[in-house]
């Protein structure tokens, strides 16, 4: 894990009131993924006030589409939030995910039922459950993610014994 984007993007996505939940490389390190990832993936809620709470969450950031060609024209707001779904950004800070939905989960909404609450990075932070992650792992299909689904298991055995 790159702890910088975690600390940066989480308390101040949170100090913004962003109605989102952590998934991804960042939720199985939350159970206990002895993993490295590079970026924090997140579902958001897609109301309008919440993407301005992202908007000023993320600002001042340098965001740009990740991989892109530089100099291509890029203005992260929130009609542009409202015409896509997901986004895979870099910035300043490092890389971060804004997925309006996500295979195998579906939207933020979807994902309600399958949340817990847990202290990372020194926050209280919404995550996927372990078993929804390791739902979303299967469903997202890469390669990279069956080894990790088999890790997930490994410690969704150890929580029930």
């Amino acid at each position: 894990m790159s702890p910088g984007n975690f600390k940066f993007f989480l308390p101040r996505l949170i100090s913004y009131g962003v109605q989102f939940v952590l998934i991804g490389g960042g939720a199985g390190i939350a159970h206990g993924l002895a993993r490295a990832t590079y970026d924090v993936d997140i579902v958001y809620a897609r109301a309008d006030d919440n993407l301005d709470r992202i908007v000023a969450a993320l600002d001042g950031i340098n965001l740009y589409y990740r991989g892109a060609p530089p100099g291509l024209p890029f203005q992260f707001d929130r009609s542009m939030l409202r015409a896509g779904l997901n986004f895979t950004l870099t910035s300043s800070e490092g890389d971060i995910d804004l997925l309006g939905e996500v295979a195998g989960g579906g939207t933020w909404e979807n994902l309600q039922s399958s949340i817990e609450t847990i202290r990372f990075c020194d926050q209280d932070i919404n995550i996927v459950t372990l078993p929804r992650l390791i739902q979303l792992k299967r469903a997202a299909g890469r390669p990279k993610d069956f080894e990790t689904i088999a890790e997930l298991e490994i410690l969704l055995q150890e929580q029930k014994s």
